[in-house]
Order: C-alpha cells, then sequence, then structure tokens
C-alpha cells in the first residue's frame, strides 16, 4: 500500500492491485462481507487489462484488520471526461464497510484522491456515501428473483404470456452451446457488437470481455443460442454466491421472431441452476426502459438501485446515460453508421463508458 490517510485509531491507504499478497487481503474481505463481483479486485484488475483504465481503490484498516473497501476505476477518456468510478464497467460497486463511519470515510478520501488525480467526479454505484453527495434512487432499477432446479417447474414459475413466448422459441429448432472457447468467444462477440449498434451504443473492446473470462475463469462463461448454426443470440455471464448474473447479452435481428433471447434467458436459467445456483440476478435497467419492462415481464420484481456522485467545486457533473438528451443525435447517428464501421471504432470510444 502506499499514500496512508490518518483517521483517529484507524487508517486509510490506497490499495497496490498488482500486489497478489494485497489483493488476496482484500478478496478475502470482500467474500466476508458478502459483498459482488463488481467489489472484488480480480474484477478490477480484468477491467484494467481489457480497456486499459486504471484499477485503484481505498482500504480503511485498524488493528484488526482491513474494516472497510472502496473499489475504483480510475477513467479517462477525451469524449466522456475523467472520474474515479465504483465500480468501472459494473452495474455494482460501491464501499463495503463495516460501519457507516468508516464508509464515509472512504468517500471523503476518494474526494482528496480524485483532485489529485484530476479526476473531478466520483461516482459509486451502491453502497453508503455522505448526505452532501448528489443521490439517485430512482433512475435505476436491478431485477432478482429465485430458480429452481427442475426445468418443468421453472417453466411454470415465468407468466403466462412470457412462458408462451419461451416455447414459441423453444419449438424453432435452436441449439445451446456454453463454454468459453475461442468459437464461443467470437459468436459472443459478433452477436453482442450487432446488439448494441442496433441500440445506438459503441461496443466495448472484445478484450475487456476475454479479460473477465480469463480472470473468473469458472465463474464466468457464454451461452449462446444458434440457429441453423449460425449464433443469433448469447450472453456472458457470472457466477457468484449462488447467482447467475447474465451482463452483457444480445441478440441479432433475427432474434426477434426466433424468440432467442427468450430461449437463451430460459437456458441459462435451467443451465445455472444445473450448477447449484437458486438465484437469478436480470440486473439492472433504466427505470421505465424498454428493458425494464421486459424483466418485469419474466415476473421480476424491480428493486431501486441507489447511486451517489461527488463533483468537484465549479465542474460539471458526468453524465453519461445514453438518455441523457445530449447523445440523442450521437446515437441516431451512429445507428446508421455500417456494422463494420462502428464494430472498428466502437471500442475506442466505448472504453470511456465505464
Amino acid at each position: 500500500m502506499n499514500a496512508p490517510f490518518s483517521l483517529s485509531a484507524s487508517r486509510i491507504s490506497t490499495a497496490d492491485l498488482r500486489d497478489p499478497n494485497e489483493a488476496q487481503r482484500i478478496e478475502e474481505f470482500v467474500a466476508r462481507m458478502a459483498g459482488t463481483p463488481f467489489h472484488r479486485p480480480l474484477w478490477l484488475n480484468a477491467v484494467e487489462r481489457g480497456t486499459g483504465q486504471i484499477a485503484t481503490g481505498l482500504v480503511a484498516e485498524d488493528e484488526s484488520g482491513i474494516i472497510g473497501w472502496l473499489p475504483l476505476t480510475q477513467v479517462h477518456s477525451p469524449i466522456f471526461g475523467r472520474a474515479l468510478v465504483s465500480s468501472g464497467f459494473a452495474v455494482g460497486g460501491g464501499v463495503l464497510a463495516r460501519d457507516d463511519r468508516t464508509a464515509i470515510a472512504l468517500c471523503r478520501k476518494a474526494e482528496e484522491l480524485a483532485q489529485r488525480r484530476s479526476c473531478p467526479t466520483v461516482e459509486l454505484r451502491g453502497g453508503n456515501a455522505p448526505g452532501d453527495w448528489d443521490w439517485q434512487t430512482d433512475s435505476h432499477c436491478g431485477f432478482v428473483a429465485e430458480i429452481v432446479a427442475d426445468r418443468d417447474a421453472q417453466l411454470l414459475a415465468i407468466p403466462r404470456k412470457q412462458r408462451a413466448e419461451i416455447r414459441k422459441g423453444l419449438n424453432m429448432g435452436l441449439s445451446i452451446e456454453t463454454g468459453s472457447s475461442e468459437a464461443g468467444r467470437a459468436a459472443h462477440y459478433s452477436v453482442y457488437a450487432q446488439s448494441v449498434h442496433n441500440l445506438g451504443t459503441p461496443v466495448f473492446p472484445r478484450s475487456l470481455f476475454d479479460a473477465v473470462l480469463d480472470a473468473f475463469g469458472a465463474d464466468a462463461n457464454i451461452l449462446t443460442v444458434r440457429h441453423e448454426g449460425a449464433p443469433v443470440a448469447s450472453v456472458l455471464s457470472l457466477y457468484h454466491r449462488g447467482a447467475v448474473m447474465p451482463y452483457w447479452g444480445g441478440g441479432t435481428v433475427a432474434a426477434r421472431h426466433l424468440r432467442a433471447n427468450e430461449v437463451m434467458y430460459f437456458e441459462l436459467m435451467a443451465h445455472a441452476a444445473l450448477r447449484g445456483c437458486d438465484t437469478f440476478d436480470f440486473g439492472r435497467s433504466k427505470t421505465g426502459s424498454g428493458a425494464y419492462h421486459y424483466k418485469k415481464n419474466w415476473g421480476f420484481v424491480p428493486q431501486s438501485l441507489q447511486y451517489a456522485s461527488w463533483t468537484a467545486p465549479g465542474a460539471k457533473r458526468r453524465d453519461i446515460s445514453p438518455a441523457n438528451d445530449a447523445y440523442s443525435a450521437k446515437i441516431a447517428l451512429w445507428k446508421r453508421l455500417p456494422l463494420k464501421v462502428a464494430s472498428t471504432i466502437g471500442p475506442f470510444i466505448a472504453r470511456g463508458l465505464a
């Protein structure tokens, strides 16, 4: 560690995540605190390898050991600016701490660290934060539900209309493959690039997906749906504490009439249950969006997520949401770009969308 800060009986320092011993200590703390995958040094280091954005974080300690951890990705983008994000390219993160006092102290030290590193913004995706930070409690919702091992029972647990869509897809002659082979990675990236292009969003670099798959090993894989041999839907999922988390997924234009996305998520539920998972974490969606209503159709109950951010005095708060009116014209233009062009230049832009 370096750059210690005094805090009465405890101290806060900047973590050296390149030190295996330091990273392991933090991993053990995250496990004890039942943190998310996005709190793990494993995630932060994978993001750094895959995007070039810097993995860092703040650790609070006393005589008993680690009592608080704030994972951070130091983001730099010529388009989207600089920020410390907890956690980069994640839907969760934020402070893990033994008590509120430690959590607030970590946030205050994050303000200082941000100013030293010329980052005008600190963003937390979950966790506690000072009351004078900017809070968002209704912008996004998470969707989590139980899954069961019995395939027929799982299908019956899904609301009738959505269940009918799944059954249509199951009769389309689709095939399923899982794993993390090179062929599977290539198929996933091809499908994902098409999917986000149709939404007007630059695609993340494939190196990010590869880095996460390599880092998580058996705790991450890809499920791909094929029709007549061609991939039409694919999702990269994480497995954590009994939950499967479909994280980066999408479908081609053909996926809609084939109901390939419906089959993909149902088959992922069945696959995860066979692995011993009992929870399906459908991730976050912007409140009121199409994805929000799609997940509700599966019977998931939306839970509001709590985000907080700090902006340096005199600076403008960073807003990289695609719902931002400032990006509407850019999104429309991006959709009109040829897929090959968008897939070539998109990863250079998307590295800043942490």
